[in-house]
């Protein structure tokens, strides 16, 4: 393993116990590779070298408490399932991945042969377990606070541009999911205009529910504008005061 003391600095975070950072950077596969070197027919096994399968579960743990945390401040007026679609999106796999790839996490894992030769230093599923394990590492060699400021700052870029309708995938899906809690007719979408060059075009559609329009949408073809359009319905819905 490279000199950690660059990849602390990169961190901005000392370790007081290094052990617990090597450990969150100690991929299972390198323990197979121990278990096998150290077994043989008239010896019993060795103990089972240790890897940050354990860690990854507590920075899991607390890289989805403090993201949700950050959630519910930022969006107030956003209901459940548009809080935990938001997280799903900032967690998983690739995003995590990236996270790891911002601070040069791969040179330092601890691999075995065969992942090494198979390309295991920029797998994203290696990446994101290192990086969750990371965090786990953070809490315990320094504290809940400390762990929380630097979630925080990491994803600090993606939080500055994170909206309540960048977790929605397919708005006009969860629109009519919505509306089916009041009625069992669909949202129907109307061509408003259609103005521009050819290859220029922006429309302007409209999502209408039982006669009523609750929105209009805009964008580079029909099928942009409506889904805008369910994205401000999805929106005005949301925000709407139970009677």
């Amino acid at each position: 393993m490279p000199d950690l003391a660059a990849f602390q600095q990169r961190l901005g975070c000392q370790f007081r116990d290094e052990n617990l950072l090597r450990l969150a950077l100690t991929h299972p596969s390198s323990t197979h590779d121990y278990n096998a070197a150290t077994a043989s027919a008239e010896t019993p096994p060795a103990p089972r070298s240790p890897d940050n399968q354990r860690l990854e579960f507590l920075g899991d743990s607390v890289l989805g408490a403090v993201l949700s945390h950050a959630l519910y401040e930022k969006f107030p007026t956003a209901d459940e399932g548009v809080l935990t679609k938001s997280r799903a999106k900032l967690v998983n796999s690739q995003s995590l991945a990236t996270h790891a790839r911002a601070l040069d996490l791969g040179p330092y894992l601890v691999l075995s042969g065969g992942e090494e030769n198979t390309g295991g230093r920029d797998r994203a599923s290696n990446l994101a377990d290192a990086f969750e394990a990371l965090l786990g590492a953070i809490l315990l060699d320094s504290g809940f606070e400390i762990a929380r400021e630097f979630i925080l700052r990491e994803f600090a870029a993606d939080f500055s541009t994170f909206t309540e309708s960048s977790a929605i995938e397919n708005p006009k899906g969860e629109l009519q999911e919505l509306l089916q809690a009041r009625s069992p007719r669909a949202p129907e979408y109307q061509l408003i205009t259609a103005t521009g060059a050819d290859h220029d075009r922006d429309f302007e559609c409209a999502v209408t529910h039982e006669g009523v329009e609750l929105a209009r949408g805009r964008g580079k073809s029909k099928k942009a504008a409506e889904s805008d359009a369910a994205l401000v319905a999805l929106k005005k819905l949301r925000e709407e005061k139970p009677v």
